[in-house]
């Protein structure tokens, strides 16, 4: 999901009549950090996330890696749901520094090399390895775009990368490119220079005010869900015409 180019998957905001979404799946992209920071609130919130994600029949998505908060919300889902219910998505350059080594095996599980040593599928679900940042992006919006009603992705806590994630795709909501909702799991108030700086760009005219809520904050993990749940794509939204490239 790169953008400056075009690397984000097929999107359309609306779906093809012919597709019976009610039968999918639910699916939720978690940009988190890698890092369980400081505070312990922040562990607390990805474990809640995960336990109501369990309770709701809903898989993840992440980035793939085994420590900090990525760590925690996986194994929670798997130790609850089971394999299946989690598919990290991880290049081959992070494998070594987001993953935690105690649980490991040899089984190539999309390595390309042949050698990557991946998480241990029974702890942290199924892991594909991919070459690139753009490729992992692409993938993990990908699958949220093919799952049921209340997909869509919610932020925890983390540093740049997931901050980056974060905006690149609330930038192609903004674009029209997928109408699926993002919401900002905002615990000990980590996100309110974030939603200050949003109502900041509002009153000096750099984000239309219709689009201010294109990101959704919760303060709990229900209010996470059902903020996917119950989301509604801002009129203010370009309507542009993208192709499948």
């Amino acid at each position: 999901m790169e953008s400056g180019g075009a690397s984000f998957p097929v999107s359309r905001t609306s779906t093809p009549a012919s597709v019976d979404t009610s039968t999918k799946r639910t699916k939720i992209c978690v940009y988190c950090g890698a890092s369980a920071g400081f505070s312990t609130l922040h562990v607390e919130a990805a474990r809640a996330l995960a336990r109501l994600m369990a309770e709701n029949n809903i898989q993840l998505v992440y980035g793939g890696g085994t420590v900090g908060l990525m760590g925690e919300v996986a194994k929670t889902l798997v130790a609850l749901s089971g394999p299946d219910s989690v598919h990290g998505i991880i290049p081959e350059a992070l494998v070594r520094y987001e993953r935690d080594p105690e649980y490991t095996s040899k089984v190539k599980n999309g390595d390309t090399t042949g050698h990557l040593p991946v998480p241990d599928e029974n702890v942290y679900g199924r892991t594909t390895i991919v070459k690139d940042m753009h490729t992992r992006k692409r993938m993990m919006a990908q699958e949220v775009l093919e799952g049921g009603p209340g997909s869509g992705f919610i932020a925890l806590s983390g540093g740049y990368g997931t901050i980056e994630e974060l905006f690149e795709t609330a930038t192609w909501n903004q674009l029209g490119i997928h109408n699926k909702g993002i919401c900002i799991l905002n615990i000990n108030g980590f996100y309110d220079g974030i939603l200050s700086w949003i109502n900041k760009s509002v009153e000096e005219g750099f984000i239309h005010g219709g689009n201010k809520n294109i990101l959704v904050e919760a303060k709990t993990a229900e209010e996470a869900i059902a903020a996917l749940r119950n989301y509604k794509v801002s009129d203010s939204v370009l309507k542009l015409s993208w192709n499948s490239q």
